[in-house]
């Protein structure tokens, strides 16, 4: 091979490494969040999609069942997921993991005090969708859809949330206030006043 040609071949690699590094780079700030699926959510009901959620504050996180400091980010996640549940915000947690590695390990979760109660989705890809090389992290996605933060989920996310319930509040949907209830209150029976019959003269 020529240095000419040799050349060609470094330039059209180099050029072919820029593309695969922007194309795999991470999910930045202000950058629309990638849809997220997986094979099967728990802790919920049906199908979930940042489509379906648009509206809301949602907390993307990434985590796995064999990594410590994600362990150790559970029970902060489910304290935010609690706090703010109720005020239009969703907690999220995907593993790539399989259903038969999440699953039991969400549901010792809640037997015991670290309750891990928020969204979990088993079987998901979206790692490589948000460019995430070390977990656990967590993306921050505004009511439209856009990434307002990121960063690991026990440094800063707590402010994070209060920021942008400030800056975009979220939907959230009105409780309609149950019928007011009145006692019934049972009748009282009649009485009548008991007379002795009065002494024969």
């Amino acid at each position: 091979m020529g240095k000419q040609a040799a050349i060609v071949v470094w330039i059209v690699l180099g050029i072919l490494a820029c593309a695969v590094n922007a194309a795999g780079g991470a999910v930045k700030v202000g950058q629309k969040a990638p849809e997220i699926k997986a094979q099967k959510w728990l802790n919920t009901t049906g199908e979930v999609s940042l489509a379906k959620l648009r509206g809301k504050i949602v907390v993307v996180e990434f985590w796995a069942t064999w990594c410590p400091p994600c362990r150790e980010s559970i029970p902060h996640l489910n304290t935010l997921y609690n706090r703010y549940k109720d005020k239009g915000v969703v907690v999220l947690g995907l593993s790539d993991e399989r259903l038969t590695q999440v699953a039991p390990f969400v549901e010792q979760m809640n037997k015991g005090k670290k309750n891990m109660e928020y969204i979990v989705g088993a079987g998901s890809n979206d790692v490589a969708n948000y460019g995430v090389t070390g977990i656990p992290h967590a993306f921050l996605v505004d009511p439209e859809g856009k990434v307002v933060w990121t960063g690991h989920p026990m440094a800063g996310l707590d402010k994070a949330i209060e920021k942008a319930l400030k800056d975009t509040p979220p939907k959230v949907e009105k409780k309609e206030a149950a019928p007011p209830t009145v006692d019934k209150k049972e009748a009282t029976p009649p009485t009548v006043e008991k007379k002795e019959p009065a002494p024969a003269k």
